[in-house]
């Protein structure tokens, strides 16, 4: 204890000297708590670019006080940001302090993100939070402090409401992995506009449009953060929209389409594959011809036994999707809520009044009788953009960061059946699972034999990959995009293109 009970009419250094520390105290968490929002801040850059990878953000701060260098992971494959922030550094890194938003995780087997710290000279690390995902917890904290670095986590080593506000910060810049990684199934949020009487269209359909032009812009960003974009049947039918991020930077988002009858156009700009894939979930068995004629234009089809939201979910949750992004009409958005899969909402109330008795709502329903079964957003936030109002919330808290996952000997008990030893089919498509280090994606450079029978490297397994799609084919958009593939740094980057000339010229491949 730094202070003592003074006695009566005795002067004391002691309530000094704890004034002093509360004060210096205070000064510290304020210092520490600015650099990891801007850490937070600089890691948000990556969103859309690395997912399913978190965003890393780091800044490293020298003891006066001076920002000596930052970074943040573009995407998988590029420098961790711990590695930029160190080489931006320099000398001046030896005896800083370095803050990052996140717990490093090891995708790659090699500790890099630690390495450069401690190659760095780093004297202090400050972690806005723990890894979400299980077996990456603790093992770059473990790393760090057994070289004997001085590690502080927010929310436990340092606690504050500064501190806290702070680490809520780090939280919602990977609410994405974090919701995915405790709930199992993709990050979801909703997204609508209404009028100021809360209709997303008249009461013939028509809704060009409710929201300015820059709302409207700030969407085309929101989808370039997201895996995906779901609409449904009714949205195609009436809108017949195209659900690019063609404004918003970032990458291009699947398009998903639910339909439970399959009751679609047999012409529509979702069916146009020359930009991104589209995929329809549909009920098993429903329009075989139509599915047929989807086929046939590129667009997958998926049949569900029963579809709804909560299977759907759960479906791209194991093909890998971490966030998507809901633009659907009041019945799909109703039913959406109510299986529990959206996280998280976003309301652009537009100073229009409409009316109509029969106009659509944003949300149809949801069974509720008594305004006390409503559902309170919470962390609400208010954005005025043009005329507009964003309203934004999260439907349920964030889940703690802390997964319950069962050891094997839990599962064993709880299913003896189940051998938590025996080997099974190992999925590593991203780097971020358990065995990432086998990924297609992981940035470990490789030699293999060209036409000529020339041993070239290649900078991943996943440029090899895309590149081979086109080697041999006398085409100049062939060449040039093998060329630009060989090019790019990012395993990332290299399956953008090659995608995206395979959806354009298949006759390429």
């Amino acid at each position: 204890m730094w202070c003592l009970t003074p006695i009566a009419n005795t002067f004391s250094f002691s309530s000094i000297i704890c004034k002093c520390k509360a004060s210096n105290d205070t000064h510290n968490h304020a210092l520490d708590a600015g650099y990891i929002r801007r850490a937070a801040l600089i890691a948000d850059k990556s969103a859309g670019f690395t997912s399913p990878h978190p965003n890393f953000g780091c800044v490293i701060a020298t003891p006066s006080g001076d920002v000596a260098g930052e970074g943040y992971l573009y995407a998988q494959g590029t420098s961790p940001a711990e590695v930029q922030a160190v080489t931006s550094a320099g000398e001046r890194c030896r005896g800083a302090t370095a803050y990052l938003n996140m717990e490093p995780g090891d995708c790659d087997g090699d500790n890099t993100a630690v390495s450069a710290l401690l190659q760095g000279g780093v004297k202090r690390v400050v972690i806005g939070m723990r890894h979400p995902l299980q077996h990456f917890r603790g093992n770059a904290v473990r790393a760090l402090r057994s070289q004997g670095l001085q590690v502080d986590l927010l929310g436990e080593d340092l606690t504050s409401k500064i501190i806290e506000d702070a680490q809520k910060e780090c939280l919602l810049v990977n609410a994405p992995l974090i919701c995915r990684a405790s709930s199992r199934v993709p990050f979801s949020v909703l997204k609508y506009a209404m009028t100021l009487d809360g209709k997303i269209a008249a009461s013939t359909g028509h809704a060009w449009w409710i929201s300015c032009k820059q709302s409207r812009n700030l969407v085309f960003e929101l989808r370039a953060r997201s895996d995906a974009i779901i609409v449904g049947g009714n949205t195609v039918r009436r809108d017949n929209p195209r659900l690019t991020a063609r404004h918003g930077g970032g990458h291009m988002p699947i398009r998903i389409v639910m339909s439970q009858s399959l009751d679609l156009p047999e012409e529509a700009n979702l069916w146009d594959m020359s930009e991104v894939s589209t995929i329809v979930v549909t009920q098993r068995g429903a329009r075989r011809s139509l599915q047929k004629l989807l086929a046939s234009k590129g667009v997958e089809v998926v049949e569900f036994d029963i579809l709804n939201p909560r299977d759907v979910m759960e479906y791209f949750y194991d093909r890998g999707y971490l966030s998507v992004f809901w633009e659907c009409g009041g019945t799909l958005a109703a039913s959406a809520i109510s299986s529990g899969v959206i996280h998280k909402v976003y309301a652009f109330v537009a100073p229009k009044i409409i009316g109509g008795k029969n106009a659509p709502s944003p949300v149809g329903d949801l069974g509720m009788v008594e305004m006390s079964q409503a559902i309170n957003l919470i962390d609400v936030c208010y954005q005025q953009v043009g005329p507009d109002m964003l309203v934004s919330g999260f439907l349920q808290p964030l889940p703690d960061t802390a997964p319950t996952i069962p050891s094997p000997e839990e599962t064993f008990i709880a299913d003896p059946s189940v051998s938590p030893y025996e080997s099974s089919i190992i999925f590593f498509y991203k780097t971020w699972d358990p065995h990432g280090a086998l990924s297609n994606f992981s940035p470990h450079p490789i030699q293999m034999p060209d036409e000529n029978g020339e041993n070239v490297t290649w900078l991943s397994v996943e440029h090899y990959y895309q590149a081979h799609k086109f080697v041999g084919v006398d085409d100049a958009t062939a060449k040039d995009c093998l060329e630009k593939i060989k090019s790019v740094k990012s395993p990332e980057e290299a399956a953008r293109i090659g995608r995206s000339i395979q959806r354009q010229r298949p006759d390429l491949v």
